[in-house]
């Protein structure tokens, strides 16, 4: 199930981004086999079920020579690798690009830091908060003379490593289809972030953004794209930034027309917000959406994450789905002659290493040696 079933592709288990990439793979139907070591694995650490849903898995210890051999058996009959080590660690290992293609010349190697494979901040370790620092995406975020907030690790980890590991994977996975010949990909989360940076780069460029916390049109500054507290201490938020959308806002809101005539006059915000802000207290949450939701305000409840999946929008197209207990998002995007199948719970570590290695060929034997010396577990 899925438009990229029929594809196989190895997943030397890392954490965060990583499995992301490979949930996004197998979601689309990716034949993905999560590469565990022995005696530990991230799969254990909390938080990471959801992103380790759809594949088999093995555990092998990469410090063995007859571990290292099992990855590139696996190679031979894959279409893609990817890992998330600091440059040069699979390479000592001995399951770097050049080993890996050696045995598979159509394999595509995919690899994931934060800094890069080169450059003087390579080798430095770091997380999705340093990553989105350097891209300038950071910056951006947060009130008017306040500190920068961590929009979570989404930015780096998820959207500029995780989600554009995978698209590289699938660019790689394409051209190969013509070439014949695989080639390595060097997926860096703060060149990632940068790139979702695309359209503030160019608004700065065009003299549209003002390069400050909290001064411009999306950043939250404006009355008309932020969010607002409800009489019941939840929120809401508004994005009514067409002229169309804002009219219907001053309506429903029953805010002074005349007063709030002037959209972007911006010295006049601050007051325009406050005036809102105090609209917005005069009811639930509930009352708001009866008022605002499915019209063209461009309204929405801000909703925490028990809400979200009972929403009325999620619940009709099964935006999220129940497994084995734990609520989850469901594969995106759709397609409506490949659909994904329904996601299967992360598995126990370990669990599938003699069905992988029967696949690769491997007899009883083989693979009872392999367990009796370490190298598989």
């Amino acid at each position: 199930m899925g438009p990229l079933s029929g594809y196989k592709v190895i997943e030397l288990a890392g954490i965060g981004p990583g499995p992301f990439c490979g949930m996004m793979l197998a979601d689309m139907g990716a034949e993905v086999i999560r590469v565990d070591r022995v005696g530990g694995s991230p799969a254990t650490v909390g938080g990471h079920n959801i992103l380790f849903r759809n594949r088999r898995n093995i555990a092998v210890n990469l410090k063995s020579p007859e571990g290292i051999e099992t990855i590139l058996k696996l190679c031979e009959g894959a279409d893609a690798i990817f890992e998330g080590y600091r440059p040069g660690v699979t390479d000592r290992l001995g399951v770097g690009p050049e080993q890996c293609m050696a045995r598979n010349p159509k394999l595509v190697y995919g690899r994931m830091t934060g800094w890069g494979q080169t450059g003087p901040l390579s080798q430095a370790a770091g997380h999705d908060i340093n990553y989105i620092s350097i891209s300038g995406a950071l910056h951006g975020i947060g009130r008017a003379n306040e500190r920068p907030v961590p929009p979570l690790n989404l930015v780096g980890d998820f959207g500029g490593g995780g989600m554009m590991m995978a698209y590289g994977i699938v660019c790689a996975l394409l051209e190969a289809q013509k070439s014949g010949k695989g080639q390595e990909i060097d997926c860096s989360m703060h060149e990632g972030s940068a790139a979702l940076m695309a359209m503030f780069y160019s608004m700065i460029g065009n003299k549209m953004w003002v390069d400050e916390r909290g001064a411009n049109l999306l950043d939250g500054s404006s009355h008309f794209y932020d969010t607002y507290e409800t009489k019941d201490g939840k929120y809401v938020s508004i994005g009514s930034i067409e002229p169309q959308f804002y009219a219907l806002l001053i309506e429903k809101t029953g805010v002074d027309k005349k007063e709030f005539a002037n959209q972007f006059n911006q010295p006049k915000w601050p007051e325009f917000k406050a005036s809102l802000t105090e609209a917005f207290l005069q009811k639930t949450r509930d009352e708001w959406c009866d008022i605002m939701e499915a019209t063209d305000v461009c309204f929405a409840p801000v909703m925490n994450l028990a809400e979200a999946p009972d929403h009325p929008h999620n619940k009709a197209r099964n935006s999220f789905v129940e497994v084995d207990g734990i609520q989850q998002p469901a594969p995106t995007p759709r397609f409506s002659r490949t659909p994904s199948d329904t996601p299967k719970s992360m598995g126990k570590v370990g669990e599938d290493t003699d069905a992988i290695l029967a696949d690769c060929g491997l007899s009883a034997d083989d693979i009872a040696a392999l367990k009796s010396n370490g190298a598989v577990a």
